[in-house]
């Protein structure tokens, strides 16, 4: 997803209430916040993020709360401890604790098959029948990933996207067998949404309210439909665009709906420690915390950044696991906010960083520092042990037989060919951009090293049979931190001969864009084509199109199979003629080829109707229109979208609601979107 671009400075101290004598508590406010706070302004000042919150609770205390930034940068409001913020996927701690109490209170197993307490989900997958509510927890369900259509919208708490999972579900397969091996999963968490509704009886709003809000007094912890003053919410912001952004609804509640604050989500960390035994068990607070990653195939290393528990991206997570500390860690991003929660049970200490702007490994970085440095202060290390450094790579004699690594390599969404010569591998970006390009020389061990010595390849082959390649990484972010990440970031694929004629029908496709018909115009997909475009890269030499395989001529399924993070999302592609159209359908929502995009029309006036189906309605901007002021009358229920040719968003009529004109840039792209029938009425000059 974009991020967002903004930088304004200010703050907000709270007292920390340590009991020791004025002068140490003193000397040890001042540490650990000036600590904090020089984190806290690199990532605002640096890092692209409009503001930072940050709290940390021990034993059941608050002992820091501060922020830098602005919640509105119109009027330079500061943030204040009830600021509220998105939290992303830090959402799923709190619907994994929700299906816990109910296991707490008899009414579930989380070890029975899930058709047990949602007797209507089913699959074209028999094995579905196998998939139980630990398997939603641990991300080893085997489900495809995620359904994101129409699920983050701006003002809208509609909830199709859940309400249609079941129905979706139900004409798909599973990409492994239920308990293999776990890899990040959006849907699973939706899915115990749905679960807690079934066996409590009350919406899932209802009871986060009843069964968390009230006993923990929390007024901050909400979702898209709870009732609450939405100026609470801290603003959003876009590049190129001055004004805030409405506000955002992740209507996708179990899987990353819930607003928070950074004090209450600390407080929600003592009780994910085990402390709040009137709201979860003790039991089930540890359950949560074992070592679930285990289970399956798992990328052989234990320090890490992910090992997943149930819910817990981490439990035990780097570098606390070099001090012996058990900590436990869950990171989250929607489209513009971003959030992490660390935990660490045995010292009963929580740190929860949320932001406007920048990611959530910036949060989770920031809040390892910040707990680290009050770790050394309160005595509980003795020292802070220095960030990983690295020599350059030596280069040695590769043997033979690593050339039989050689070939082609797959990820969800795409492929790549491994090719060793004179002992090195060429590799594009891998970690979605954090590692850049480059190549790496062969140094030993079967063991490949960027030139810098900070990043590792080699080659793994599991009990599944299957050949990995594996990523061992330390990366820092200049004035945050390093982290450090071990993942499977490709799977070795089998060569897929096509037929002649299957080849022919798949050549015509490379490189085409397919734009996507169904998403909802206030959806946050709409602020860059890139969420709502799908390129499609065909390799008929060896049978795949962006990651897929090849099956015949209209359709590719999902090739691989890898834990950890690479093999999210995965999905299958689906093309079909229709008026001479072809049209593309991944995870059940349509896309039109290219093909069928016209310019729009130049002349003077012009409408745009929303046909039945209640399709989006794409235009190219050719030179015909290109430098031509557009100026467009729009239903209330209906917006309208300019692209240049570039991708940037130039204007939105969602976020641009003082304006309804625009200057067309060529090579450009509009996209009209409604309700079925809409009109909407198009002025050039």
């Amino acid at each position: 997803m974009k991020k967002i671009f903004a930088a304004v400075l200010s703050a907000m101290l709270i007292t920390i209430p340590i009991p020791m004598n004025p002068a140490s508590a003193q000397n040890h406010k001042d540490t650990v916040l000036e600590k904090a706070h020089k984190l806290a302004s690199t990532i605002v000042s640096d890092y692209k993020v409009t503001s930072l919150q940050y709290a940390i609770m021990d034993k059941g205390e608050i002992v820091l709360s501060d922020s830098t930034g602005v919640r509105d940068k119109a009027t330079h409001a500061p943030i204040t401890k009830d600021t509220m913020f998105g939290i992303g996927s830090v959402s799923k701690m709190y619907v994994t604790a929700a299906a816990m109490m109910l296991a707490d209170a008899g009414k579930i197993d989380i070890d029975q098959p899930l058709v047990t307490y949602i007797k209507d989900f089913s699959m074209a997958d028999e094995r579905y029948k196998e998939i139980t509510p630990r398997m939603l927890m641990n991300h080893s369900s085997g489900l495809y990933g995620s359904h994101y259509a129409n699920s983050i919208l701006f003002d809208d708490n509609d909830t199709r996207n859940r309400d249609e999972l079941l129905l979706r579900l139900q004409s798909e397969r599973l990409k492994s067998k239920p308990g293999e091996y776990s890899v990040y999963c959006n849907d699973g968490f939706q899915l115990l949404e749905i679960l807690v509704e079934r066996v409590s009886g009350l919406s899932y709003t209802e009871f986060l309210d009843q069964k968390i809000n009230q006993p923990l007094k929390f007024t901050s912890t909400q979702t898209p439909l709870s009732t609450f003053d939405r100026e609470k919410l801290a603003k959003t912001y876009y590049p190129g665009l001055e004004q805030a952004l409405p506000a955002e609804n992740a209507n996708v509640i179990g899987a990353g709906g819930i607003y928070s604050s950074a004090e209450e989500l600390a407080a929600f960390g003592d009780v994910l420690s085990g402390n709040r035994t009137n709201i979860l068990s003790k039991q089930s607070a540890a359950a949560m915390q074992s070592a679930e990653y285990r289970k399956g195939i798992w990328v052989p290393e234990e320090t890490n950044s992910f090992n997943y528990g149930l819910g817990w991206d981490a439990v035990s997570l780097a570098p606390f696991d070099g001090y012996g500390i058990k900590a436990l860690s869950k990171g989250g991003d929607t489209v513009m906010y971003h959030a992490a929660l660390t935990t660490l049970p045995e010292h009963n200490i929580s740190i929860a960083v949320l932001s406007s702007g920048g990611s959530s490994l910036y949060n989770t970085v920031f809040a390892s520092n910040v707990l680290l440095e009050y770790l050394q202060d309160t005595g509980k290390i003795q020292k802070i042990l220095p960030d990983r450094t690295f020599e350059p790579s030596v280069k040695a004699d590769m043997p033979a037989e690593q050339l039989a690594y050689s070939g082609l390599y797959g990820a969800v969404g795409t492929t790549v060919k491994v090719e060793m010569k004179n002992g090195e591998i060429k590799l594009p970006a891998l970690e979605g951009g954090i590692i850049p390009p480059q190549t790496y020389v062969y140094t030993g061990n079967g063991q490949f090293k960027s030139n810098d010595g900070k990043t590792e390849i080699s080659f793994d082959k599991p009990a599944n049979g299957k050949i990995y390649l594996k990523l061992k990484a330390y990366v820092n972010f200049p004035g945050i931190g390093q982290a450090v990440m071990v993942t499977y970031e490709y799977q070795k694929l089998d060569a897929n001969p096509l037929q002649p004629a299957t080849k022919a029908a798949w050549e015509k496709r490379s490189n085409k864009d397919y734009y996507r018909l169904g998403e909802k115009i206030n959806s946050l997909f709409y602020l860059s084509p890139d969420n709502l475009v799908w390129n499609i890269a065909v390799d008929s030499e060896n049978g795949y199109a962006s990651g897929t395989r090849i099956v015949d001529e209209h359709t590719a399924v999902n090739a691989a199979e890898i834990p950890v993070m690479s093999g999210r999302d995965a999905f299958d592609l689906n093309f079909h003629t229709e008026d001479n159209k072809e049209y593309l359908t991944i995870d059940g929502q349509s896309y039109l080829s290219e093909d069928a995009v016209n310019p729009i029309y130049g002349g003077s006036t012009s409408v745009c109707t929303i046909g039945d189906s209640g399709h989006a309605v794409w235009f190219k901007i050719d030179a015909k229109s290109a430098a031509k002021t557009m100026h467009v009358e729009a239903p209330a229920s209906g917006g309208v979208i300019v692209y240049d040719s570039k991708g940037m968003l130039v204007y939105s009529s969602i976020v641009n609601k003082d304006k309804s004109s625009v200057i067309l840039p060529e090579g450009g792209m509009i996209v009209f979107g409604g309700a079925a029938g809409d009109v909407f009425q198009i002025n050039m000059k």
